[in-house]
This record gives C-alpha cells, sequence and structure tokens, in this order.
C-alpha cells in the first residue's frame, strides 16, 4: 500500500520503519528539518519537510495516490485538519489520527468524527491505550502483558520463566500429557532479546519471556503452572494524575469492585479537578516524591504502586523510593525514552511501560488488510499476534491444518469456533465463521492478509 505518515517523531518513526519490513510504500512529512534528515539518513522512504496541512506539500506527497494516511504530529487539532484535507482534496480511503485531548474523545461527541463532519476512520488515543493496557496488566498479576483477543475469550500472556517456573527444561510436548486439561498453546519465547518460535521438542529456559495463548477462562490456572500465583492487588497507588492516570482510576473504578485506589498529584488544580471527576479514588495534592506525602497515602498498605507522571526521571526515582518501603510492593513505571529501559533490573522496578509501542500497537492493526481484527507486536515489531476470521472467500475455509501450507514462521495458536476455544490440531478443519489467533513474521504478512482479505484496503 502506498501510506503517507505525518509527524516524523517516535511513534511515526517506528511506524514507518514496521511497515517498510512489510514492504509497504511510505512517505513521511514533517516541519522539522532535522527529524526528516534522520528519517532519510535511517529509513528507505520519501521523506519531505513542511506542513501537512498545506495542500501542495500533500500534492508534491502524490496524496491523491495513497490508499492510508496516518496523522501523530504532536498537535491533534493539525492531526484532524490533515484527514479533513486529504479526505476532501484528495480523497484519501483510509485516515488514522491520533488525538490527545480528552474532551475530542467524549462519547457525546462520537458524531464530530463523521464522514460529513471530521472524516477520520480511526482514532488513536495513546493515553487512554496505556491506561487499558496497564489494566490489563493488573487482571494478570504474574503476567509482563496480557492482551485480549476474540472478544475477550482469548488471552496471550506473556511470562518470564523464572526459578519458581516448574516446567522449564520439559519438552513442550510432555506438557500437553502433564496438564491435559490446560488450554495453552506456547508460540514462542524472547531469549538473549531475540524472539525463537518453539517447537515441540524445545524447553522452556530460565529467564525466557514466553508468549503464551490461553482460554480466558484458565487465565490464573495457566499462570500458576508457569510458577506465578502473585494475587491482584486491591490496594493501588498512582503517581500523576494527568491523563494516563485518570483514566486508570476510572477504569478500576469500573472493573475491580474491591480494588481501593489513591492517586497523588503535584497540580492543585487537575488534582481537584480529578477528585470531583473519580467516585471511589482518594486523591492527595502534593509531589510523589516526598517521603511525608507518601506516608500519607499509606504507602505500608499499598500493594502496586504505579508511576505514570509526564517525567521519567521521576517515576524512575519514585520506584525506588518505594523499594526503601518494602521489597514486596509491585512497582510499574511509565517511560518514554528507550535508554532507560536497561535501568529495570538494577532499579528492580518490575514492569516498565513503554507508550509508544502502545501507540504504534493500535496503529499497525489498522493498516491490515482483509477480516483482520486485532494485531499486538513482539520484539519491536519483528513478528506480530494477529486476530482473523474465516470468511466463505478464505483460502483455508475447510482445509485440515495440516495441508493449509502455513510457513514455518506463521503459527496458529488458538481458534474460537462456535464460542468454543481450542488449539488446533493438525487435522483440525477449518469453518467459516472461526476466529483464529495467529503468529506470524512481519515478512510473512502479505501471506496472512492474502488468507484472510475481503477488500483492498
Amino acid at each position: 500500500m502506498n501510506i503517507i505518515i505525518c509527524g516524523a517523531g517516535r511513534v511515526g518513526s517506528t511506524i514507518a520503519k514496521m511497515l517498510i519490513e512489510q514492504n509497504h510504500s511510505i512517505t513521511m512529512i514533517d516541519q522539522s528539518s532535522d527529524d526528516i534528515q534522520k528519517i532519510n539518513e535511517t529509513l528507505d522512504v520519501k521523506a519531505i519537510v513542511g506542513k501537512a496541512t498545506s495542500p501542495e506539500i500533500l500534492e508534491k506527497a502524490n496524496t491523491k495516490d495513497a490508499d492510508m494516511i496516518i496523522a501523530v504530529t504532536r498537535n491533534d487539532e493539525i492531526n484532524m485538519l490533515i484527514c479533513q484535507i486529504a479526505f476532501s482534496l484528495f480523497k484519501v480511503p483510509k485516515k488514522i489520527a491520533r488525538i490527545r485531548f480528552q474532551e475530542y474523545l467524549d462519547p457525546k461527541y462520537t458524531g464530530l468524527f463523521s464522514k460529513e463532519n471530521l472524516p477520520i476512520d480511526n482514532i488513536i488515543s495513546p493515553e487512554l491505550e496505556i491506561a487499558k493496557s496497564i489494566q490489563r496488566k493488573l487482571e494478570a498479576p504474574g503476567a509482563l502483558d496480557n492482551v485480549p483477543f476474540a472478544e475477550n475469550k482469548i488471552r496471550l500472556l506473556e511470562i518470564l520463566i523464572d526459578e519458581k517456573c516448574s516446567i522449564h527444561g520439559i519438552n513442550l510436548n510432555e506438557l500437553t500429557k502433564k496438564f491435559p486439561k490446560l488450554n495453552a498453546y506456547i508460540l514462542g519465547v524472547i531469549r538473549n532479546d531475540k524472539f525463537v518460535i518453539m517447537k515441540k521438542t524445545d524447553k522452556l529456559q530460565l529467564n525466557d519471556k514466553a508468549y503464551v495463548v490461553v482460554n480466558s477462562i484458565q487465565m490464573q490456572e495457566t499462570l500458576s503452572v508457569f510458577g506465578h500465583n502473585e494475587k491482584i492487588s486491591n490496594k493501588m497507588l498512582i503517581i500523576g494524575g494527568g491523563n494516563i492516570g485518570f483514566n486508570l482510576a476510572k477504569n478500576i473504578e469500573k472493573s475491580f469492585e474491591s480494588a481501593r485506589v489513591k492517586i497523588i498529584e503535584k497540580d492543585k488544580s487537575r488534582a481537584e479537578y480529578i477528585a470531583n471527576e473519580l467516585n471511589d479514588t482518594i486523591v492527595i495534592n502534593g509531589n510523589g516524591l516526598d517521603e511525608e506525602v507518601l506516608n500519607e497515602a499509606n504507602i505500608d498498605e499499598v500493594e502496586t504502586v504505579l508511576a505514570l507522571t509526564n517525567d521519567d526521571e521521576d517515576n524512575l526515582m519514585v520506584s525506588v523510593i518505594v523499594e526503601k518501603f518494602s521489597k514486596d510492593k509491585r512497582t510499574m513505571a511509565l517511560i518514554n525514552k528507550p535508554n532507560y529501559s536497561l535501568l529495570q533490573s538494577s532499579l528492580k522496578i518490575d514492569d516498565l511501560i513503554d507508550p509508544r509501542m502502545s501507540t504504534v500497537s493500535s496503529i499497525l492493526k489498522h493498516v491490515h488488510k482483509g477480516t483482520i481484527e486485532n494485531a499486538y507486536t513482539i520484539s519491536n515489531g519483528e513478528y506480530e499476534v494477529i486476530e482473523a476470521d474465516i470468511i466463505e472467500t478464505s483460502e483455508l475455509i475447510n482445509k485440515q491444518l495440516k495441508d493449509s501450507n502455513l510457513p514455518d514462521e506463521i503459527r496458529i495458536g488458538a481458534i474460537l469456533s462456535d464460542g468454543n476455544f481450542k488449539i488446533p490440531r493438525s487435522s483440525y478443519i477449518f469453518q467459516k465463521d472461526d476466529t483464529v489467533v495467529l503468529l506470524s513474521k512481519r515478512d510473512q504478512l502479505p501471506i496472512v492478509e492474502n488468507m484472510f482479505r475481503i477488500s483492498s484496503v
């Protein structure tokens, strides 16, 4: 596809890199000559310096031939205007915009983003996506990540293999015999910073990060098999009442009935605002780095601390200070600068949250063709876990899995058929309306798209 990306920051450049590796033709537009120069030096794209709201610049980018435009500049209104101009002047079929301002996302204003008003096909809100991602991690303590597929009936868990895991060193094909009632499939592991697709005779090793597709109702049982018996936290402290912390608290109020949540917010007016908007969350106006404020929040009783301010250094320092109070607390920190991930082990932080990858995953799932409903990136986009539907025109319909001629780097992890979760065996016959969750290496994605395609975009 011909795709135009407006905004050459971290998110825009990451999306461009991944889409190039999927053989899409990419044009990038940004006002910053420095950012465009970096793109020119590192990526094989057509890069243009200029305003993406300029019809002349868009014409220079051959927008009339574009299949899609992705607006991820730092300004919401510019992103919206880009989509409007791309539609009005150039009839671009698909338009994606990153929008941060929460008022635009209020359900009562949904009519704003319609073909008649602002023709944006997909809106990405980084703060909402990150809040959802953190909530999923809280729902599966012991998992590094927890991603829902097939209307929450299938989950992808990322699980660290540590000393508590009793199944490392056992051939994968032996695990089925040992746990015959467990509906789980190990797609692969990250080992020594590389993703490895697992074979039946392979074994899990210590420090592997395993990606496991499971039946949602067996999520806790699966984590227990992998040696993780952590309990869901009921007492949580959020440092930072910005959009992420605020939306996370709202989500927790809706889904965790027994949870007790407190937020420490430095800005007084913001603290007053979120206190009025939240029902059961206690809001404290103060600095999360101040030990007196932490004591006021009863840090001794807290089970999970989430450092979600806009300052990476503050988030790291909060995690270090919390470690002084108790080594048993779970700590999660929001980090925008990728180099800080190297400090995770030495600072003993349980989870580092990368907002860039949450946004990128949200955007990539809208790029795929066909009946692909959901996508999750692994190892910086080298692999994707994808949800797709079997339709009448799919080349898989009525075929046995063993006859599907899938490349080695595409693995079917689970199937939802007539509402029932199934781990696919070689004799499984694909049926119309089956929902399939699979792993694919990025250079194999065109094959996946062809299997499930119903439209050109």
